[in-house]
């Protein structure tokens, strides 16, 4: 069945205004007649397919009674709902959430994330987090909270989709990394252990010993959807890009395809991820002897 064309803006542009006109208490008839519009040309601008002037539809966000922010995401959404690939510039750093991400995730069928240096943001524990976030460069101290809190959330509404199949490599060297401290470090890695015996999320990792490899230049998200064409998302400290170009796309599959005959297999991951906790736990006990 082939795909149906729509794009990451498309796809937030109408979960977005879907949300705010059922937050009116309006049914779609009802607004409409407000509206003075036929219901028909209401359903295509909630689809994203247009078909009003940009004063009309500015009509519609003001019965919706949207937040200036909100409003004129919408606004700029709704010029481009059909425009492929997607930099978004944060300024100094990224939000706290990742809606673009957090939206394509629950439309998601598989989601393949490679990480080289660092555990990916689904994987880590709320000390993790906290630390990760704590030595930003650009991040106010003051939203420490709110960012974990936001982080957090992502991770529950991940794990909610019983559905979603996750592949996702990391790096020997991410293992190794300290972040957050010993005790951290321990529970982080008995994490990955809980979430790798989970039916549909695989852990695989890069050995050191394996030398160079595909995915040196950097991390990235690769999802795919049931009735989408697939996409993948490259954070960057003060800007996110959606790419969903076809030849950008298959780019990125040949990676995820060379990372697969790099790393160990599932098993031997575990493996891997239990040594390193055993040796970790050896060190704690000798230190405080």
């Amino acid at each position: 069945m082939p795909k149906r064309f729509s794009t990451a803006k498309g796809r937030e542009f109408g979960a977005s205004l879907r949300e705010a006109i059922k937050n009116t208490g309006y049914t779609s008839r009802e607004l409409a007649e407000v509206l003075d519009w036929d219901e028909s040309k209401l359903s295509n601008v909630a689809n994203g397919k247009g078909g009003v002037a940009e004063v009309d539809f500015a009509v519609l966000l003001g019965i919706c009674r949207l937040d200036a922010v909100e409003r004129r995401h919408l606004q700029r959404l709704y010029l481009a709902t059909g425009e492929r690939n997607w930099l978004q510039q944060h300024g100094a750093c990224p939000p706290a959430y990742p809606r673009t991400l957090a939206e394509s995730l629950a439309m998601a069928d598989t989601a393949i994330t490679w990480h080289p240096h660092g555990f990916p943001a689904l994987l880590q524990v709320s000390g993790h987090v906290r630390a990760e976030i704590a030595s930003s460069s650009t991040i106010p101290r003051q939203e420490l909270d709110d960012r974990i809190a936001a982080r957090l959330k992502l991770q529950e509404q991940w794990l909610q989709r019983y559905n979603l199949t996750c592949m996702f490599y990391l790096h020997e060297l991410a293992l190794a990394l300290p972040v957050g401290g010993d005790d951290v470090h321990a529970e982080q890695l008995h994490h990955l252990l809980q979430l790798a015996v989970r039916p549909r999320i695989s852990i695989r990792i890069i050995p050191t010993a394996f030398g160079a490899h595909a995915g040196m230049r950097g991390p990235f998200t690769r999802l795919t959807f049931n009735d989408h064409e697939p996409l993948v998302c490259v954070e960057n400290e003060n800007s996110t890009l959606f790419l969903e170009d076809k030849a950008a796309v298959e780019g990125y599959g040949k990676v995820v395809q060379a990372l697969g005959r790099s790393s160990l297999d599932c098993e031997e991951s575990k493996a891997m991820i239990v040594k390193l906790g055993e040796r970790l736990s050896a060190r704690s006990m000798s230190a405080d002897g």
